[in-house]
């Protein structure tokens, strides 16, 4: 890999646009809290309701799984000693297959991920159980 500016400005430009995918994801969850409470206020189906935040979650996943083949080449720029290191850093610390599930499932479980999830399948469970459709 060659040492010019060139490899900087990619790096910048992948990073950026990695960033941007945080924010999609983001985006997701909001809209599954806005169709949640608009398909309570209008008395969707709770199955459908259950599949629309469902369909999110996974869709959210689908995006953040997108979002990582950018990590492939910024980690590929970065084996440049003068490219910046913080994809690399991270891969360094990063446990094995099963360390990485389990990384998984203890972040799931962390109030900021599981948050918008969680909250709108009680709050559909709830309506089910006090009548609504």
């Amino acid at each position: 890999m060659d040492k010019t500016p060139q490899n900087y400005i990619e790096w910048q430009t992948l990073q950026q646009a990695y960033d941007k995918y945080e924010f999609g994801s983001l985006a997701i969850k909001l809209l599954a809290v806005i169709l949640t409470f608009v398909g309570l206020i209008t008395n969707m189906q709770v199955c459908l309701l259950l599949a629309v935040v469902a369909i999110l979650w996974l869709q959210d996943g689908i995006w953040k799984t997108f979002q990582s083949r950018f990590e492939v080449r910024l980690l590929q720029i970065e084996q440049n000693p003068c490219a910046p290191a913080f994809n690399t850093e991270w891969q360094k610390q990063r446990p094995g297959v099963f360390g990485l599930v389990k990384a998984y499932l203890c972040n799931s479980l962390k109030p900021t991920v599981m948050y918008p999830y969680i909250v709108l399948l009680a709050v559909i469970g709830l309506s089910y159980i006090f009548g609504a459709k």
